[in-house]
């Protein structure tokens, strides 16, 4: 066993869950320590794990590619651990709550009977990893913020625990078991949302411009930092502002903005209809691909298009994708729609709605499966190199899933000047997030402001506009993957030699790659 495997199978076992839902056998029965202790062993152990490796860089091409891979996700902890999230938010806990119970039954690897025993022993370790929440969050680091994403989040679970799980189970005694064994968990959040409720938070979710430069260099393996970065997103947005208004005036518009809002009132008349177009809209981009000989598909890869489930919907506003577990053979996926919360008014669905609009969905769809994450996703899973199946950054992943709507703008999918308004929409909104993004976590932008900006500069609605600047302060240095990893995936693939599908196999095969290593696996140096 090489040293690489040992860092990886030390990094599955002191994270059960992730191991899980990546498909790792034998870890589906617990949900990890969440101690103070056990965090702060963790994180001395990737110190450790850091020096290790570092002593010791592999010859072959592939082989430094997987040892540069550990290292950039083990320098990008070793960062964070001077801004311990696990401190600061209820996120870590709530989200390996939600994940470790629901992704198992969507994605149903093994029989239901294996599946309930297991959902019945991570349910029993709930009051425990709840309960180190409220022992852990710290008053002077946690931000009022991220602990009201948490109490919203937590007021879900009730009825996720008691009803939405046990009512995916098909056999009526394990529905009743299982609906049984949740009470507990179910009475631990009711406990957590008391505690949120009246938690007096004095910190801050500003990351600071030195962590999140440190974080793009040394874990995205970027040549640049933040202030560099913000400035990329500021001329993007002026490019792209400048090409809207031309194909706005073939509408007979303007402005881009009064076009866009034109066109955001086609939309489809409920979340149902929604959900029905994008399942159409699916199965169109992935014959389009088909038919222009765009990718390799791999073998058994299926795409199911879903609502969101209830725990994510009061905490993510737009569509997302759930990827086939990479240890196994499974190569199906799921396209959840951005249902809102059941308590939402009229209004506030009409505005959800309109933020999907006919226009939008075409753009959408292919980003989120064929050939984008889906595709992607399902692809790479084929790539014998486990280390590759464990660790991927969203600035190649998300970068990849914007890369190839422009690229399917080329190949001719956007067919009408609406469509590809809305297509360039979808872009100039992702170089809107860079601006915001790290204007937030640099301090040189508010929360309104933000929000003002996302509506203005973006086809944000007010309300969509605030559950995404609520995002990005939750989420640091995620929301400028999209058009940063789009622009060097571009530029990687200007100095490929070889045909488009070449290209688009090779560097999507070779896995999610911090940016700096998918150009050596696809250009071999």
């Amino acid at each position: 066993m090489t040293l690489l495997d040992e860092f990886v199978d030390w990094y599955l076992d002191q994270h059960p869950v992730r191991a899980d839902l990546l498909g790792a056998d034998g870890y589906d029965r617990t949900l990890g320590d969440f101690t103070e202790e056990g965090f702060a062993r963790r994180e001395r152990a990737s110190e450790l794990w850091l020096e290790r490796l570092e002593g010791a860089v592999p010859a072959d091409l592939d082989d430094r590619i997987d040892h540069e891979l550990a290292l950039s996700y083990l320098r990008g902890a070793v960062a964070s651990a001077r801004w311990p999230d696990w401190r600061r938010d209820p996120a870590p806990y709530l989200g390996t709550v939600f994940g470790s119970l629901y992704t198992p039954f969507q994605q149903r690897l093994r029989p239901e009977a294996e599946l309930v025993k297991a959902a019945l022993s991570r349910l029993a370790e709930v009051p425990d990893v709840l309960a180190a929440c409220r022992a852990n969050l710290d008053p002077d680091l946690a931000a009022e913020l991220l602990v009201t994403r948490g109490l919203d989040q937590a007021r879900t679970a009730r009825r996720f625990l008691t009803e939405t799980i046990p009512g995916v189970v098909e056999d009526p005694a394990l529905r009743a078991r299982l609906a049984e064994a949740a009470e507990p968990a179910a009475a631990a959040f009711d406990e957590l949302a008391d505690f949120l409720a009246e938690f007096k938070a004095g910190g801050s979710w500003r990351m600071g411009e030195e962590l999140y430069s440190t974080l793009l260099r040394e874990r995205e393996l970027l040549g640049y930092g933040a202030a560099e970065l913000h400035e990329k997103g500021k001329a993007e947005w002026a490019a792209l502002d400048l090409r809207m208004s031309e194909v706005a005036r073939r509408l007979g518009a303007d402005d881009w903005r009064a076009a866009m809002e034109s066109l955001m009132d086609d939309h489809p008349p409920t979340l149902a209809a929604m959900r029905e177009e994008y399942e159409a809209e699916t199965v169109r981009a992935r014959d389009f691909v088909r038919d222009h000989e765009l990718v390799t598909f791999p073998d058994g890869e299926e795409c199911f298009v879903l609502p969101s489930p209830e725990f994510q919907r009061p905490i993510l506003a737009v569509a997302s994708y759930l990827a086939p577990p990479p240890l196994t053979p499974s190569r199906t996926g799921v396209f959840f729609v951005p249902y809102t919360p059941d308590g939402f008014s009229a209004e506030q669905v009409r505005q959800r709605l309109r933020t999907n609009s006919r226009a939008q969905i075409p753009s959408i769809a292919v980003h989120e499966t064929y050939p984008g994450h889906h595709w992607h996703l399902a692809w790479m899973a084929g790539n014998p190199r486990r280390v590759r199946k464990v660790f991927r950054t969203p600035y190649f992943a998300e970068g990849w899933a914007l890369y190839v709507e422009r690229m399917m703008h080329e190949q001719g999918y956007f067919t009408t000047p609406q469509t590809e308004l809305a297509h360039l929409d979808c872009r100039i909104f992702r170089a809107a997030r860079i601006v915001v993004d790290t204007a937030l976590h640099c301090g040189e932008m508010t929360v309104e402001e933000a929000e003002t900006f996302m509506s203005t500069k973006a086809s944000l609605s007010p309300g969509t506009a605030k559950g995404e600047v609520s995002r990005y302060c939750a989420w640091p240095t995620q929301a400028p993957s999209y058009l940063t990893g789009a622009i060097e995936i571009e530029n990687i693939r200007a100095d490929f030699d070889g045909d488009l599908r070449t290209f688009h196999d090779v560097l999507a095969g070779s896995g999610g790659l911090p940016l700096g290593l998918a150009r050596m696996a696809a250009l071999g140096n």
